[in-house]
């Protein structure tokens, strides 16, 4: 399984990270279209707000994924900036998985109730806009990259903005800039000084059977480390 291993990588990173650069430069794709090809990553905080980067070799956004017309089934593009921070920061439960802020796009539905991304005055049509979300990472073979959202069980508590998935998803609604080459982000992230990071851009997809696990990493396109070892830190800038 091509990704498998990325998670093995990353339990090992979290537990003993090394000193490492501020920001990722990042190698030429030979397999990802441009606009997933990242050639940058980079994170900074001020203590209250991380605020996040992307530089891309394509127009940032610029693919979407096709529709299939139902939740189940529905395919979903990801920019994402995988993160060595304890999930507990986000709201989710404590030593639960992989902290990762993922901005996607998905046309066949809608993640962000309490949001109206295009300004349309209709709050449940937005999914193929561009958005923001915490999520919470977790290993496992049933998905072609190797990795999922966590599934939650019933009744599990979730940041109070979580819309509603049986997933460890939050919208927060912070809304991300792209801007020809660039992607940019600011969401609330409290103690991410120093913290360890590494972007991705993927391909998702929600079970068509409705089963867990619901949603699967389904492609990676690109790393900004390569690996996924997490060779970046969040600095402090005032």
């Amino acid at each position: 399984m091509k990704y498998a291993h990325l998670l093995t990588l990353l339990a090992i990173t979290c537990s003993a990270l090394p000193t490492a650069a501020h920001e990722i430069t990042s190698v030429v794709s030979s397999t990802a279209a441009p606009p997933f090809d990242i050639k940058r990553a980079a994170a900074s905080t001020d203590g209250t707000l991380a605020k996040l980067s992307l530089e891309l070799a394509g127009k940032a956004g610029s693919i979407l994924p096709d529709p299939v017309g139902s939740l189940p089934g529905a395919p979903v593009n990801a920019y994402v900036w995988v993160t060595g921070l304890d999930p507990a920061v986000a709201g989710f439960a404590a030593k639960s998985g992989i902290l990762a802020v993922a901005v996607t796009a998905h046309p066949d539905f809608d993640d962000t109730p309490k949001f109206d991304e295009n300004g349309d005055g209709d709050a449940a049509n937005d999914g193929k806009t561009w958005h923001s979300h915490f999520v919470v990472l977790e290993k496992t073979d049933a998905c072609k990259a190797g990795f999922k959202v966590r599934d939650i069980a019933p009744g599990e508590a979730l940041p109070p903005s979580a819309p509603g998935l049986p997933i460890a998803l939050d919208s927060p609604g912070n809304t991300p800039v792209l801007e020809d080459f660039a992607l940019t982000l600011e969401v609330p992230l409290a103690g991410a000084q120093g913290a360890a990071f590494d972007g991705l851009t993927a391909g998702l997809r929600v079970n068509a059977e409705g089963k867990t696990p619901l949603l699967c990493v389904e492609a990676v396109h690109d790393i900004a480390s390569g690996d996924l070892s997490l060779p970046g830190r969040i600095q402090t800038k005032n």
